[in-house]
């Protein structure tokens, strides 16, 4: 491509020669040099459009979660211990559906809002006391995080969502849906654990899809179809009545079948390979 440019430079150069003819090939190269530039643009990056696609879920689940809390606060100022319950749920499903993102690209809001197992703050503070203390009184807990959800969503539409950011997200949700919340996981005093999975699984699910799916089935459609079928076996595997229900060790080995492939995909994304470090908060 280099020698292409500088051909064209030379058609271009001025002289005491250039005629017509040589005009007419400046012109075509420089035709030629916007059409490859609007190809690689075109072309380059299929993985950063369907990143931006996934944008407005993101907004949507960090907007549930705040409307959550922002329901929280009003019932606590009620004094409605059932409502103000039923809003913390509300807001954690909108939360767990999102968490693909939430660790990876705001690590300092996700530990304000969910800090997990110390919880001084965010959800899990809030969880202590509404349902193993029966306690209504967090209004400066909620108020905080109503701040910190309302921050984070004020600064959804500038973040850099990048291709390798969310799929490093994606494969470290689903290695944490086997290996830290089938055993109880982080909503043991609200018993919403089955619930944070499914949210999760649910979450996976949509990221691949609206970023990585349509690439890897060009690429290598029989490990499209893993991921596909891991996927689905989570799902399966979810269908169950209460937490003990949930066969744990076909779910932690389904996660982290589901981990391998995602990381197998990397290469024919043309992304780096996703590692776990990031995995526990």
């Amino acid at each position: 491509m280099t020698d292409f440019y500088l051909s064209c430079a030379s058609f271009a150069s001025p002289g005491p020669t250039l005629h017509a003819r040589r005009r007419s090939l400046a012109i075509i190269c420089l035709l030629s040099i916007m059409l490859a530039a609007g190809a690689g643009r075109a072309n380059a990056a299929p993985l950063d459009e369907a990143a931006e696609r996934y944008r407005p879920h993101v907004v949507e689940g960090i907007g549930q979660a705040l409307a959550g809390a922002r329901d929280l606060r009003g019932r606590i100022a009620a004094r409605d211990l059932a409502g103000a319950r039923k809003a913390w749920i509300a807001a954690r499903a909108g939360w767990e559906r999102s968490e693909v993102f939430t660790a990876g690209f705001v690590p300092e809001l996700d530990a304000q809002i969910d800090a997990w197992p110390n919880a001084q703050s965010g959800f899990h503070a809030i969880e202590a006391k509404l349902f193993g203390a029966n306690q209504i009184d967090v209004e400066s807990e909620t108020d905080a995080l109503v701040d910190h959800l309302s921050s984070l969503h004020g600064k959804l539409h500038d973040i850099d969502l990048t291709p390798q950011g969310l799929l490093d997200g994606t494969v470290r949700l689903a290695y944490e849906v086997g290996e830290s919340k089938s055993d109880g996981g982080e909503s043991r005093i609200s018993g919403t654990s089955l619930d944070d999975m499914r949210n999760n699984v649910d979450g996976i699910d949509l990221a691949y899809r609206t970023i990585f799916a349509g690439e890897l089935k060009s690429t290598d459609p029989r490990l499209a179809d893993a991921v596909d079928g891991k996927l689905e076996e989570l799902r399966t595997l979810l269908v169950v009545r209460n937490l003990p229900d949930v066969d744990i060790p076909r779910l932690r080995r389904a996660s982290e079948e589901l981990v391998v492939a995602l990381q197998n995909a990397s290469a024919k994304l043309g992304l780096r390979r996703p590692t776990l470090e990031a995995a526990a908060r």
